[in-house]
């Protein structure tokens, strides 16, 4: 425990420890130590106190020792600042302020900690110069730590951190519903995944806690699924609701072992026919994409012209003159798409269209922007912006449809298949548009969305299920959309076989499938 000097509150305690009184009889003995009346033991941290004057914490693993000498030096610090501020407080005839900050070396150093880690600074920004002079000159009794103390604090607090999960985890968590997902850095060649939980809380607030950042080995499904059961474990999380991934062909490996592994610790509900939840933003994005294929070169003309505004100052303000020239009212700017990222590329089109005059003005005045575009495929051509018009509406749908389903702060698995089934209508509706381009993109997605979602053995009954529990909907809101969607034959199907889920669901819950079993065995 490091010497502290402190600047203490004016109320001070007793100058001496008060004892609790004994308890009588010659059975009586003290269960705890006085020293308890000035500490708190830290919930979700084993034998560690706080103290009561200063809020630091205090580990009494080998006794109470460590606090008895730490409360010392407390009431010592407390009553020498007392007098001090009694003296200065008569001479100058003011009443000192009750409020005086203490500054307490342990403390600090645990926020300057957790200020590295929550706004994500480098361990060598705590030695700069600058940054310790400013630290220096707002407290000069700090001792500023070097960055290999500081990694060594950020591990420790990571570790508390995880104990304190744990044991909320624990408490709070019945169901977990998981997302993974892996990527391979383009500089070092190294694979990592990631694996986030959501889950309700006791007090039926949607939590998302990310679990674990590691590097993994490769790529195949029996690696990630190993990955994830170690995870799991190290968590003791094993009551797994669904597992959220995207459609790589590894993932199905990956949801086929932890199947495997989590029907062993019976822990999967509907005996884990379930367990895959596909990633409906990444079905979505290879649905747009396929359909984007048949007007991609008008699409990649516009993307040019964007990104030649936007490759330096002069030609961005060259570009800004002609939006004034043409009196465009549009308080917007142009914004480069990224390629992998369909969304992005509906946001450059709508931007870049309303700007189209300034665009055809440009051409005219800035004959560098003719030569760089004839280098590739050239300019947008008046076919280009019709194209980029006409399907802007298509896109849109699936722009909000991604925007609903992609929330975060709240439960959004009720909207899922709602925006599936309001997307296949669209999608058949444009199959029968009058414009050939638009017809043939609807077509081609049409064949991408029947892939994931076009046939009843394809879909997850628990997103229907989500649906029936909506009181906005309820079972048949369900029944009519099945019908809707699939036909009688198939909806029926669908029908039966979510009726099937909800009694089985149902029973899971009610506890009597574990009595069936006991009675089986």
């Amino acid at each position: 425990m490091s010497e502290r000097e402190e600047y203490s509150n004016p109320a001070v305690p007793s100058a001496h420890l008060s004892l609790p009184p004994q308890p009588s009889g010659s059975f009586g003995r003290k269960n705890r130590s006085e020293i308890w009346e000035h500490f708190i033991p830290i919930e979700g941290i084993e034998k560690y106190a706080r103290c009561k004057n200063c809020n630091g914490q205090i580990k009494y693993a080998g006794g109470t020792s460590a606090m008895r000498q730490h409360w010392k030096r407390c009431f010592e610090s407390n009553n020498e600042q007392s007098k001090r501020q009694r003296i200065e407080g008569g001479t100058s005839g003011l009443i000192s302020s009750p409020s005086v900050t203490k500054f307490d070396q342990a403390v600090t150093r645990s926020i300057l900690t957790e200020m590295f880690v929550t706004e994500e600074l480098p361990f060598q920004f705590v030695e700069r110069n600058v940054f310790r002079r400013l630290l220096h000159s707002m407290q000069p009794k700090f001792k500023i730590p070097s960055r290999t103390t500081l990694a060594r604090d950020i591990l420790s607090f990571y570790e508390t951190e995880k104990m304190k999960l744990q044991s909320y985890l624990s408490h709070h968590c019945q169901k977990v519903c998981l997302t993974t997902d892996t990527w391979t850095t383009s500089s070092q060649n190294l694979t990592y995944m990631s694996l986030t939980a959501h889950f309700i809380d006791n007090d039926w607030k949607l939590q998302k806690k990310i679990l674990n950042f590691c590097r993994v080995e490769g790529h195949s499904g029996e690696v990630l699924g190993r990955a994830i059961e170690g995870c799991l474990d190290a968590w003791k999380l094993h009551q797994v609701f669904t597992v959220t991934v995207d459609n790589a062909t590894s993932n199905d490996g990956a949801i086929l072992y932890l199947k495997k592994r989590l029907n062993a610790w019976n822990s999967l509900v509907l005996k884990g026919d379930y367990l895959h939840m596909r990633c409906c933003a990444h079905i979505l994005n290879l649905i747009v994409k396929d359909g984007l294929k048949e007007i991609d070169d008008s699409i990649t003309r516009i993307r040019n012209a964007v990104k030649y505004v936007k490759s330096s100052p002069m030609r961005c303000e060259s570009f800004k003159a002609c939006i004034e020239r043409e009196s465009i009212n549009y308080k917007g700017f142009v914004s480069l798409d990224v390629e992998t990222r369909w969304n992005s590329t509906y946001l450059m089109l709508e931007a870049a269209l309303k700007l189209r005059a300034a665009f055809d003005l440009l051409e005219l005045q800035d004959d560098k922007y003719i030569n760089e575009m004839s280098k590739s495929y050239g300019v947008p051509t008046d076919d280009d912006w019709t194209n980029a018009e006409s399907i802007l509406p298509f896109l849109k749908i699936f722009y909000d449809a991604t925007l609903h389903i992609s929330r975060s702060l709240y439960v959004s698995s009720n909207k899922y298949m709602k925006e599936v089934f309001s997307i296949r209508r669209k999608i058949k509706l444009h199959c029968e548009n009058t414009d050939l381009s638009i017809r043939l993109m609807a077509s081609k997605m049409q064949r991408k969305y029947d892939k994931y979602w076009g046939t009843p053995n394809v879909i997850n009954m628990l997103l229907l299920i989500a649906i029936v529990l909506d009181p906005c909907h309820k079972l048949d809101f369900v029944n009519w959309i099945l019908d809707e969607s699939f036909g009688v034959e198939k909806g029926g199907e669908l029908k039966s076989k979510l009726f099937t889920c909800l009694n089985s669901l149902y029973n899971h819950y009610q506890g009597k499938e574990d009595e069936s079993q006991s009675k089986m065995q």
